[in-house]
């Protein structure tokens, strides 16, 4: 984890180093600044230093422990952890996206399919929330 973070920190230094050469060359060759890529490279520092802080920032919460994933040493069930509960059966999903293509068209197409996809939306998130507490596999 922490070669990640220096990865992204030196990815950050060197969007700053291409940035002030690309910038200085433009000046020199136009006697103007070139302000599309001195704009895509100050997004390159941006971005590659948010990554790098947020990895710190959750190496730091794991109190400096490395995962199994990060370990050369660690066997497979190290890192075999509980995932979620998930309902191969379930059809739900289908009519959640169902209803996000339905979203799409609407705003694509004609703006009286938003209501329809909206309520199908909500009958959906019910569905996919309450499908263990009714039917076959109620608890």
């Amino acid at each position: 984890m922490r070669s990640n973070i220096g990865i992204w920190w030196l990815l950050a230094g060197f969007f700053a180093l291409m940035a002030v050469t690309y910038t200085v060359w433009n000046l020199l060759a136009t006697g103007e600044v070139e302000w599309a890529g001195s704009t895509a490279f100050g997004f390159g520092i941006f971005m590659s230093a948010m990554i790098a802080f947020y990895i710190q920032v959750i190496h730091k919460g794991q109190h400096g422990v490395d995962l199994p994933e990060d370990r050369d040493d660690a066997d497979i069930d190290d890192g075999d952890t509980e995932l979620g509960e998930f309902s191969p059966w379930s059809w739900w999903p289908l009519v959640l996206a169902g209803s996000a293509a339905i979203m799409i068209v609407g705003l694509a197409v004609g703006h009286f399919l938003i209501p329809i996809a909206l309520g199908l939306f909500v009958i959906a998130i019910v569905g996919w929330v309450y499908e263990y507490y009714r039917g076959y596999f109620a608890r």
